[in-house]
């Protein structure tokens, strides 16, 4: 059970990178979760905003899908060089079949599930999702989990994030990671 075993005494010997669609709680989950096992946590899109020196919303803007998705390959590739910590990952990050094979060769990946209405009620929370400013937000969340979600299955680990509280999610995320890697160690990464 996550309550015996200290977080704070946890050391994995790879990065848990988070996936799944805006609105998941890749942010929140990672950020808690990397509190409880005392490591850092990196949020991948603030990363690539620093290293263009512009939001990602302007990014898209101003080059488009494809340089965004350039930026995100190289700034998650690495990241995952950097020592173990919490990575939470844009939601079309995933997708990239270089970027899967990175994360599958230096990480942990957890795809974080949530249903549509959930997403579509967490995501209008906040303005700036560029996927999301032309159309009916329902909509293109709904076409986005027939694309991602059969991609997102290829994840090591499967958290549904929306089935209790954010503090219950990341025991749960805890927990699987134990029994991934085996109860004593989580992990076998975890000494």
């Amino acid at each position: 059970m996550t309550q015996d075993i200290p977080p704070q005494s946890l050391k994995l010997s790879k990065t848990i990178v988070l996936v799944g669609l805006m609105g998941a709680g890749k942010t929140c989950i990672g950020a808690q979760l990397a509190a409880k096992l005392g490591l850092p946590f990196v949020d991948a899109d603030t990363e690539i905003e620093l290293a263009a020196g512009c939001g990602v919303a302007d990014i898209f803007e101003l080059y488009g899908e494809s340089a965004f998705r350039e930026g995100e390959r190289r700034v998650i590739a690495r990241l995952l060089k950097d020592p173990v910590h919490v990575l939470a990952t844009g939601g079309g990050a995933f997708l990239d079949a270089d970027t899967r094979q990175e994360i599958r060769a230096r990480a942990i990946s957890v795809w974080l599930r949530a249903d549509l209405n959930l997403l579509v009620s967490r995501t209008g929370r906040r303005g700036s999702r560029p996927l999301l400013g032309n159309g009916d937000r329902r909509e293109i969340l709904e076409r986005l989990i027939a694309e991602r979600h059969p991609i997102y299955a290829e994840a090591d680990l499967v958290i549904d994030s929306a089935r209790e509280s954010p503090e219950k999610t990341v025991d749960h995320l805890i927990g699987a990671l134990e029994n991934f890697f085996g109860q004593s160690s989580v992990a076998g990464a975890v000494q």
